[in-house]
């Protein structure tokens, strides 16, 4: 009785839809402001909308006479623990550098590709678990269709009509009861839920009905690139009814003529460590689905909701709202480049903490390169975490936006990284301490990803932590400084080991290495010190002298690496007036003049070495160099622009480029942000550049609407948090601040900046400080 994936997708999401006319509970959504709402069901997946518990994902259509739940679990990826070490490395590197010193950039990457990348050369691929299939006998004319995301509930729902019966659809992926839960329901008097239950994958496994109410699929994860596979995975799905009757198949339950029907779904892995698949899914998913059981749907519903608003509700934003905002979604974001619709940017920001809070939780895997949410067996670069920007991108919008809990996935990974990155420096360079490179997957690899053009960067593990020490420096809290600063001690160890005299300057630089992804000559990135290394690690080293005096330790490793501090390079200008993206003055005659990394300008955001009152001329040439790359990126890659005009204090650029990430060709229906393909990295990011654009803390400074772009004349925000652990709310009219209300999470001192105005304050915890502004000057309000 079984039914197949692609039966499911052939009988088509819409093919039963026969009218699409938004009905009163469509323009009700459309009043909702942190709602995604359809008029019509999800015919691809970048249409579909995302729940997630940060462990897991699911995909939900909202089709009429079918529905199908596309499932991840956050550990589930090809392969098993491996090692990639290259056993070239020591004595390669060394000669690889040589030839960097003769100019001969080209032998030196090419040898790098035999001595230096790992082996295999492609790390392991984040995988799906499959689809949950729901087909719906007789449902056909549908009238009044809508689905709809509600952002504040973390729910899914679809609605509709078939003659004069209400059909009721409605998913959620819950943190408390581990499992994903489905309700399906009608207002029809007597039973009219009628559904066909099954589960598909494109993974090794088995499908069976358990018992009278459970559907079993287990199997195991895919091989690649030569490494065996060795997760093992168990998908379970409790079918809960109320009336009605029910058929067992092989593989699937019928459901005829049911009042209401829940279902629980719940999935685990044999994955416990980077080092060990040693778990019991079967054991960790029977427990789960018997204490999700044991309640019914109000109680699930309540558990689930009170604890995902009790982070989502910290923070309220509205930019101003005109009828544009009572659009379906979709049509929106197809009109945006036409359309004023400041709600729009407000929706997309909340968007951004909606998918972090439900891809990134305490205990599970960062967010990686999609979130939680990938539907391919190879998706695009693995689906893994790239730390040459898009892994620390994800967690851009953490603090600010007052979701600082949700950073501990970071943290952790980095503590493995450090494990398996000790043996990497030290087969690598024959350094102490711990590297990694631009990529990790799953099994925390530390090697040289792919090839030399790519990969033959060390600094990922410098800029994990220094994400790491902003998280720090927004909560000021003592206990994770000190669980933070032995990866940074380490870290710093390996630098000390591995920076080596600039041949010319005599300067300490990283060699080899590159600039993230660009080339300087075609085909070929390898190179001696571009800027941006030496821009991670005057944060690195500055931050974990600061961090050892705070915490009272290791002064004879701090004197040395003060010592190395005031040797690094300094940010140059180039020949056009702009910041050097490598030693030499090579940006001009550089193949991709408008490459999408922008790696430079991470001394501009996210650091703070770089700033417009602070290093004037500096900026200035930051600026030119974003005027010469343009603002047309990849979809991250426009995320990263808005946050650097942003610091630039240009209000109208900042807006300009936030509308080109909003635009169809950047921004997909579903809202997930299109690299092309979906990358979750531009989703964080460009919700980042829009607190951005609100509220900036560094230097010792919070520096209200500092790019405020006159298309958002009045609006407010509440719940933002800046460095020093300080609440933020701000009201605007007319362009002009007309309230702002600091919190003090700690005691501390700092200036509050409204563009050339500016007050000092010292502030207690607790202490409450309302500010606002007489003939553009900033005051403290009583």
């Amino acid at each position: 009785m079984g039914v197949s994936r692609r039966d499911a997708l052939k009988a088509g999401a819409g093919l039963a839809l026969a009218s699409a006319v938004p009905g009163k509970a469509a323009e009700g959504a459309a009043d909702h402001p942190n709602r995604l709402w359809y008029d019509r069901p999800a015919s691809e997946w970048v249409q579909a909308l995302p729940l997630g518990n940060g462990r897991l994902g699911a995909m939900v259509f909202g089709g009429v006479a079918n529905e199908r739940i596309q499932l991840n679990e956050d550990t589930f990826f090809a392969g098993s623990p491996y090692d990639g070490i290259n056993p070239k490395a020591r004595a390669g590197l060394p000669q690889v550098r040589e030839l960097i010193w003769a100019g001969k950039y080209k032998e030196a990457q090419d040898l790098a590709d035999d001595v230096l990348v790992a082996r295999p050369p492609r790390q392991m691929s984040y995988q799906p678990i499959g689809d949950l299939l729901l087909l719906f006998p007789g449902i056909e004319n549908a009238q009044s269709y809508m689905r709809e995301l509600d952002l504040d509930g973390a729910i899914a729902t679809t609605r509709f009509k078939v003659r004069a019966v209400t059909h009721l659809r409605e998913v959620i992926a819950s943190v408390p009861d581990r499992v994903v839960a489905l309700r399906l329901s009608s207002d029809a008097p007597a039973g009219s839920v009628n559904v066909t239950i099954s589960l598909s994958t494109p993974q090794d496994a088995e499908i069976a009905v358990e018992g009278d109410d459970t559907i079993v699929m287990r199997g195991i994860g895919p091989a690649q690139h030569g490494v065996p596979g060795g997760i093992r995975f168990e998908t379970r799905v409790k079918v809960q009814r109320t009336g009605g009757r029910q058929t067992l198949g092989r593989d699937g339950i019928r459901i005829e003529d049911a009042q209401e029907v829940v279902l629980l779904v719940a999935t685990a892995t044999s994955y416990r460590r980077f080092d060990d698949i040693g778990a019991d899914p079967a054991a960790i998913v029977r427990a789960d689905i018997a204490a999700a059981s044991a309640k019914g749907w109000p109680a699930l519903l309540a558990a689930h909701q009170a604890d995902h608003r009790r982070l989502f509700r910290r923070v309220e934003i509205d930019l101003g709202r005109t009828p544009a905002a009572e659009l379906p979604t979709d049509q929106r974001i197809a009109r945006s480049g036409e359309l004023d619709d400041p709600a729009l940017a407000a929706l997309y920001y909340q968007f951004g903490r909606y998918l972090l809070i439900a891809s990134s939780r305490p205990g599970t895997q960062p967010a990686n390169l999609q979130g939680i949410w990938n539907e391919r067996t190879n998706p695009p670069w693995e689906s893994k975490w790239t730390l040459n920007i898009n892994a620390e991108m994800n967690y851009w919008l953490a603090d600010g936006a007052n979701l600082g809990e949700l950073v501990e996935p970071l943290l952790r990974m980095t503590k493995e990284l450090a494990v398996t990155g000790q043996r990497t420096a030290k087969n690598d360079w024959g350094a102490r301490g711990w590297v990694a490179y631009h990529n990790t997957d799953l099994w925390r690899q530390a090697t040289v990803n792919s090839s030399a053009l790519y990969g033959m960067w060390p600094m990922g593990g410098a800029w994990l932590l220094n994400t790491l020490w902003d998280h720090w420096d927004h909560r000021r809290d003592r206990a994770f400084l000190a669980e933070l600063y032995p990866l940074m001690a380490s870290s710093c160890q390996f630098y000390l080991d591995a920076l080596v005299p600039h041949p010319r300057t005599g300067e300490w630089v990283m060699a080899p290495s590159n600039s993230p992804e660009n080339s300087h000559r075609p085909g070929v990135s390898i190179a001696a010190g571009p800027a941006m290394d030496s821009q991670l690690l005057r944060d690195l080293f500055g931050r974990t002298i600061a961090a050892s005096e705070l915490l009272g330790r290791d002064a004879p490793l701090r004197a040395e690496i003060a010592a190395k501090l005031a040797k690094l390079p300094p940010d140059r200008i180039g020949k056009a007036g702009q910041l050097q993206e490598w030693f030499d003055d090579w940006d001009m005659d550089a193949p991709e003049i408008n490459h999408r990394h922008v790696s430079h300008l991470y001394a501009l955001y996210p650091g703070e070495q770089i700033t417009p009152r602070g290093t004037p001329a500096l900026a200035k040439a930051a600026q030119r160099s974003l005027e010469i790359r343009g603002d047309d990126a990849t979809g991250w890659g426009i995320g990263w622009r808005i946050n650097l005009w942003a610091r630039l204090e240009q209000r109208e650029r900042a807006y300009k480029v936030l509308k080109m990430l909003l635009q169809p060709s950047r921004t997909y229906p579903n809202m997930f942000d299109a690299h092309p393909p979906f990358q979750i990295d531009g989703n964080l990011g460009g919700a980042a550049g829009i607190g951005q654009m609100l509220m900036q803390s560094y230097g010792g400074a919070i520096h209200l609407l500092p790019a405020l772009p006159r298309y958002w004349p009045q609006g407010r925000v509440r719940g933002l948090r800046a460095r020093g652990n300080i609440g933020v709310d701000l009201a605007w009219s007319k362009g002009v601040l007309d309230e702002a209300v600091l919190t003090a999470g700690s005691d501390g001192k700092g200036r509050i900046q409204l563009r050339d105005s500016s007050l000092d304050l010292a502030l207690r915890v607790g202490e409450r400080v309302r500010l606002g502004t007489e003939q553009g000057r900033l005051v403290r309000l009583r």
